[in-house]
């Protein structure tokens, strides 16, 4: 085996401060983070929450497409700060897009939503003929 000296003592640590992401004082605000999501089912329903905090009703497009359920948010905001010599502008974006497939039992004319707290909550109700059935006696001829 033998050890090889190197001399990166100035040089590369001098490339990796120039050319780091946040150089100049700024960082990489874009997040795409996909939303914790909770999915229930009940007898009669199924229940889907989405934890998504920050955001207003208006930010959310949500679109049920034969069986599928997708929902999708995007939030742009823009920062500006001047000073004498310096003009500052930081952008941030957060968005995102989930695509849920409902099982053929749900009634796809009856979901609907709500948003409170942060969560994002779907109630996607059963068929009729998908409701378990209450047990019947057979009488015997």
């Amino acid at each position: 085996m033998s050890l090889v000296k190197r001399n990166d003592v100035l040089f590369p640590a001098l490339m990796n401060e120039i050319f780091r992401p946040d150089w100049f004082g700024g960082t990489q605000n874009v997040r795409t983070a996909m939303p914790a999501v909770n999915i229930k089912e009940n007898e009669d329903n199924f229940e889907l929450e989405l934890f998504v905090p920050g955001r207003d009703k208006k930010d959310f497009t949500v679109e049920l497409d034969d069986s599928i359920l997708t929902i999708s948010s995007e939030i742009k905001e823009e920062k500006n700060e001047s000073n004498e010599n310096y003009t500052r502008r930081e952008f941030t974006i957060s968005s995102f897009k989930r695509s849920f497939t409902l099982p053929e039992t749900v009634a796809t004319d009856k979901v609907d939503a709500t948003y409170e707290g942060g969560i994002l909550k779907f109630n996607l109700p059963k068929k009729e003929e998908a409701l378990p059935k209450p047990k019947r006696m057979i009488e015997l001829k």
